[in-house]
Parts: structure tokens; C-alpha cells; sequence
């Protein structure tokens, strides 16, 4: 294989694993967003103003850890990933694999 085709097979690489890690940052975000928003909701109409929406924060909160600890073992070989980590690196891997490369 000759340098400049290696050299876009790395450039490839690291754009698949820039959206994989932006997909996963949408995904925190959107984990927080959903969470406190529906913590307000439940506040305003029930009347209980803070109580609802912190639940949503530590929720919110608590899936967004979730999420990065997956990210930190998808690319580990001691464990296996969980179940968003493994869907992930499906999606990744699926297309790394489905690439031909020249020999």
C-alpha cells in the first residue's frame, strides 16, 4: 500500500472516530436536556417546584456518566463494553470492516 492511500485509510479512521464521539456527546446532551426538561414539567404540574427537577439533573446526570464510562471501554481489550458501547462499536466497527483495502 503506498503512503498517500495509508495515509487517507488513518485520515478515514479518525473521522469515523470524531462522529462516533460526537454522536455519543449528542447523546449526553440529549440525556440531560430530556431528563430536566421532564422534571419541570412534573414540577409545574403538580406544584412542587425544585423537588422534580433535581431528580431530573441527578438522572440527566447519572446516564451522561453512564455513557462516557462506555466510551472508556470500547477500545478495551480486558473487558467487554456494555450495551451502548457495544452497539457503537458495531456501528464503527461495521464500517471499518466493510471497507475493502487494498493489498
Amino acid at each position: 500500500m503506498s503512503e498517500p492511500q495509508q495515509q487517507n485509510l488513518a485520515e478515514r479512521d479518525d473521522v469515523q472516530a470524531a462522529g462516533a464521539a460526537q454522536g455519543l456527546g449528542c447523546g449526553i446532551v440529549a440525556s440531560l436536556i430530556i431528563f430536566i426538561g421532564l422534571g419541570i414539567f412534573i414540577d409545574q404540574r403538580i406544584g412542587t417546584m425544585p423537588l422534580f427537577t433535581l431528580i431530573g439533573v441527578v438522572i440527566g446526570l447519572v446516564g451522561a456518566g453512564y455513557q462516557l464510562y462506555e466510551l472508556t471501554l470500547i477500545g478495551r481489550k480486558d473487558r467487554d463494553p456494555g450495551p451502548v458501547g457495544k452497539v457503537l462499536g458495531q456501528q464503527v466497527g461495521g464500517r471499518m470492516a466493510n471497507r475493502k483495502r487494498p493489498r
